[in-house]
Order: structure tokens, then sequence, then C-alpha cells
């Protein structure tokens, strides 16, 4: 088992981690308590193909393989202060761009993923709703095929890049009484009659990252839009939860990462009772208990992602990961609130801003509850391998 990055990762990893502490980092607070989104940096990482990292090259990607591509957006974690901007832009790649080159036809790739990956159009993903968030197979949108097009009626809720996208994937059901297997993907643009956006809903964290609430009220949708066969959106569903939880959370190795480093030299310059802080006990076990969840973390968060990259189904060990990062993000955020202090508890630390920030993960792609639902599931009916069988 070779856990040593090659060139390329390496190299990525650094080129990610520079572009997000020189153009996106810098106002981060500031857009933090306005909820203003950085167009400025959102553009440049359009004209660097930042926008369409794993997509082929053909489509105006950077063609990037999975484990560089997770590589990459480890590096924009650790760089980035803007936790609402690397959201942004990480739903925009792994469930705004993927589901359509993955499962789109050629026609469909063609027409939205150069404009998506050059930062033009904005992706989003349309799955959650005020009555069906956790229990996905039951959402009440609803889509009727009349001659050569699809009328969608419904609401979804909580939706990143919601206000601002061009692009959505949208599911619905053709028929509520099948369940899973009436679930529908479409591809949405903004400008279809009978689709609006709400203005940015006020949030705790990730407040630079637009999120809000899309309405269809008759949403003409042509038919040559719709994403797959008809039915087949619980499994586009699943497979794109899959690399959220896989993928997009590497990034969340380098926002963990960034904050054990802050934390350890806050404990070597705090000095109380005549020597430095980290010079006790109880705060040496907090910075242990942080390292150790971190690398944790890691190994099931890159574990997923070989398995993605490998063609191995991955759906347990990609809810692990997402669970185990996601909770880690929470505690350490405490740790490090409760290690600066009363300090921590200021905006002008940043300290409390990652704890707002960190919460979102635990609900996200899958609650917390919903991964270990997951996990048991999976278990329990006997669909997985052990690790000496990969």
């Amino acid at each position: 088992m070779d856990f040593e990055w090659n060139f390329e990762q390496k190299t990525f990893y650094n080129e990610m981690r520079k572009f997000a502490e020189n153009e996106v980092s810098p106002g981060a607070a500031e857009r933090d308590i306005k909820g203003e989104f950085n167009w400025e940096a959102w553009n440049k990482a359009g004209k660097l193909r930042i926008l369409g990292i794993p997509i082929p090259e053909q489509h105006g990607g950077g063609g990037a393989d999975i484990m560089i591509m997770m590589a990459g957006m480890e590096g924009f974690g650790a760089g980035c202060r803007d936790a609402g901007f690397y959201l942004s832009l990480a739903a925009h790649i792994v469930i705004g761009e993927i589901p359509i080159w993955k499962f789109g036809t050629e026609e469909q790739r063609q027409k939205y993923l150069p404009n998506m990956c050059s930062g033009e159009w904005i992706g989003a993903y349309g799955l959650s709703e005020p009555d069906a968030g956790s229990d996905a197979a039951n959402l009440r949108t609803t889509a009727v095929k009349k001659d050569d097009k699809y009328v969608l009626n419904g609401t979804k809720m909580f939706i990143t890049n919601g206000p601002i996208a061009n692009v959505i994937v949208v599911f619905a059901t053709i028929d509520p009484s099948k369940g899973p297997k009436g679930i529908t993907a479409f591809i949405v643009e903004k400008d279809f009659p009978g689709f609006s956006a709400s203005l940015p809903l006020d949030k705790m964290g990730q407040r630079s990252s637009p999120t809000g609430e899309l309405v269809f009220e008759d949403c003409v949708v042509p038919v040559e839009n719709r994403l797959g066969e008809e039915g087949e959106g619980f499994a586009i569903l699943n497979e794109s939860l899959e690399w959220e939880r896989a993928c997009l959370l590497a990034g969340s190795i380098g926002q963990v990462e960034y904050e054990l480093e802050r934390c350890v030299k806050y404990a070597r310059k705090r000095v109380q009772f005549g020597r430095p802080i980290g010079e006790f006990q109880l705060i040496q076990e907090r910075l242990s208990n942080m390292k150790c969840r971190l690398e944790a973390s890691r190994m099931l968060v890159y574990r997923a992602g070989w398995m993605k990259q490998k063609g191995i189904p991955a759906r347990m060990e990609a809810a692990i990961a997402k669970l185990t990062i996601s909770e880690t993000r929470v505690a350490n955020a405490l740790d490090a609130i409760q290690i600066h202090g009363g300090y921590g508890y200021m905006r002008e630390y940043e300290v409390e801003r990652i704890l707002r920030d960190s919460i979102a993960a635990t609900i996200g792609a899958g609650s917390t509850e919903i991964q270990k639902i997951t996990i048991a599931r999976q278990l329990l009916s006997g669909h997985w391998t052990r690790i000496q069988n990969y």
C-alpha cells in the first residue's frame, strides 16, 4: 500500500493552495459578514479551468483523475479562508457538472459543460425539498410529460448556488406511487418558463455561498433535457451523492489541517502562568485529539476516492468518510475555540467563523444520522467488501 503522492498530486496541491491563498482568502471575513459571493475569484478560477477539474478536456475541463482532483481540493481547502466560496466551487463541480458528464448525452455535454467549466454558467443540484431532505425517495416535485416536453411543479430548498445558478440538475417524480423508481433527473436552465429562484437565505455559516429556494410553477423542460431515462433519477442521485461524499470533502481535510496548524502556533506563543500554554497537558490532549481525528479522516476520505477511481462500489466507504470528516470538523473547531480561550470567541480571530462554517458539513450531502443508517444497511445487506479483497 503506497501512501506517497505522485508528482502531479503534489504539484496540483501546491497550485490550488496558492490560488486559494492569493485569490480567494483576502476579504473573507468581510464577505462573511455581508454574505457576499466572490465573483472576481470565480472568474479567475474559470479561466484556469479550476471549475472543471475532472471534466474531460474535450468538454472544456482539466481532465484530472479522481486522486489528483482530491489532492487539489485538499490544497484549495488548506489555503482557502472563505469556506463559502469553496462550497460553491465544489458543489458546482461535483454535483453540478459530474452528473451531466457521467449520465448526459453527448449533446448535453457539449451544450453545458464547456460554459460550466469556464465559469460562465454556474451549476446547482436541486434535490432537497421543504418536506423531503433526508427522505429523498419521497420528494414531492412532479414531472408530467406533455408531447415533447415535461412540466415540473414543486419546490426545492437549501440549494447551494441556487440564487445564482444558470444550470440546475433537478430531481422530480413522474409517478409518486412508484417511489424511488419514479424519480427522474432533468437539466433545468434558469430562463426556462415557470422557474424562479429566491434571494440568498440568511445562514449561520458559509455565508458567502448563496443558498436559496427554487420554485417550479408549470416549468417547461424540453424532453431532450431529461438526464438519463425515466426512472433512473434515483441511481443518478446515489452516484452523485457518492461522488460528493468521497471527493467534495477532500477540501475539508485541508481546512482541518490549516486549523490545526493555527492552533499549534497559538499554543507555542500564548503564555499563561509564565509558560506557553502548549506545555500544559490538557492543551496537549486537545492538540493530539485534533491530529488523530484529522489523520483518521484523511485515510477514510482518500480510501473512498481511491475506490471510486478503481471502479469499486464505495457507498458505505463514502458514507464512513463523510460521517467522520464532518464530525471531525465540528469537534476540532470546538477544541480550537477552547485552545484560543476568549479570543476564540471573537470574530477577529477567525476561529468562531471556522466553527460556524463547519456545522453545515454534518447536515449537507446526508446528515450524520443518514450516514449511520447507510452504513448499517450496507453491513446488514452484505453489500460490502473486506479491505484485503479490494
